[in-house]
């Protein structure tokens, strides 16, 4: 499946003095390793703002076939859309497969700020994160976090 993003921007005026929009395709997209706060395998692009300082934001995280990401909150709502594969998100302070629910391509959740959640990917899954910086994890479990696994 071929997906043309149009990211229509007010914000992009700071990256683009000559522009008011930008237009994004799949073969333009540059993964990079990360976001750190992710366990390894992650990949990500920036399409919009900067998630780690205030103001609006968007980006994508593609992760692998089995990829988890144990018990966390974020200090902001956090919105998602699946764009490929499956998101299994679950809430609590316990990684529980069985009591998460599947979110296929083309599904969208929010979770709000402090809420403790949880998922697993089934297939290759890109996802779209947007809301307003700054974007963090923070982990339930201290021990769960990969900044502290280096």
């Amino acid at each position: 499946m071929i997906f043309a993003i149009v990211v229509l921007s007010l914000a992009a005026a700071s990256h683009h003095p000559d522009k008011d929009h930008e237009i994004i395709i799949p073969d333009e997209i540059k993964w990079v390793d990360g976001p750190l706060s992710l366990p390894k395998g992650a990949k990500m692009v920036i399409l919009e703002g900067d998630p780690t300082k205030d103001g609006p934001f968007v980006m994508r995280v593609k992760m692998p076939d089995g990829f988890k990401i144990m018990p966390h909150t974020h200090p902001k709502d956090e919105r998602v859309t699946v764009i490929a594969g499956t998101l299994y998100l679950g809430m609590g302070e316990k990684f529980d497969e069985k009591a998460a629910k599947a979110m296929p391509a083309g599904s969208y959740g929010r979770t709000g700020a402090g809420m403790q959640h949880y998922g697993y990917m089934k297939g290759e899954t890109i996802l779209q994160l947007h809301g307003t910086g700054p974007w963090a994890v923070v982990y339930v479990n201290p021990n769960d976090d990969p900044r502290k696994k280096k």
